[in-house]
Order: C-alpha cells, then structure tokens, then sequence
C-alpha cells in the first residue's frame, strides 16, 4: 500500500503565502507524475499544478505566476509554494502521485486525505 500524507495548510490572510507538503510512503518502487488538486465548497476537483519525474511542471491559469510546484525524489515528496493568495483560492488541497509498487508492476494513482487552505481576512 501507499500513503499521501499532505501538511502546511491553514488560515492565511488575502495575499499571504502557504507553503504545502505531501510525503509518500509505503510499497514504493518509482513515482512518475505528482501533483496538487483542490476542491472548493460546492465545486468539483479541479488540478492546480503537476510535475513529472524529471521535474516539467504544469500549472492551471490560475495558478500561474503565484504557485510554485517542486519534488524532491530523494524523499518521495512534493510541495507547493502559494503566493499571493485570494480567497477564491480558498479549498481542501490534496496531493496526487502515479506510483508504480514493483519494476513490473503498473501505476497506481493515489491520493492524501486533503488539508485545508483558508485564505480570509
């Protein structure tokens, strides 16, 4: 098995910044794509940010300029740094990652449990 465990969020104010981290664990041979979804009261899942293994990034239109996604495949993590941050950006983030458990086994998406960003004054 495989576990995402997301940390960092909390309550900011309008134009503040969090910085979001997500570990995995557990059966793990190779993570390939990573990345960041949020979910807003009454919204479906939306993506945020991804990054490969070798480190390309993608990033929703409004994220960009403001979101930073990195990893460090050293230790099976990924981040997201928030700037600038609105209220609108106000969801439950969760982490994302493609894991593959063996060397020929097949990838496997999993997901974190969620952590909440506030953004209000």
């Amino acid at each position: 098995q495989v576990q995402l465990v997301e940390s960092g969020g909390g309550l900011v104010q309008p134009g503040g910044s969090l910085r979001l981290s997500c570990a995995a664990s557990g059966s793990i041979f190779s993570i390939n794509d990573m990345g960041w979804y949020r979910q807003a009261p009454g919204k479906q899942r939306e993506l945020v940010a991804t990054i490969s293994f070798g480190g390309s990034t993608d990033y929703a239109d409004s994220a960009k300029g403001r979101f930073t996604i990195s990893r460090d495949n050293g230790k099976n993590m990924v981040y997201l740094q928030m700037n600038s941050l609105k209220p609108e950006d106000t969801a439950v983030f969760y982490c994302n990652a493609a894991v593959r458990s063996t060397a020929w086994g097949r990838w496997i998406n999993y997901w974190g449990q969620g952590t909440q960003v506030t953004v209000s004054s």
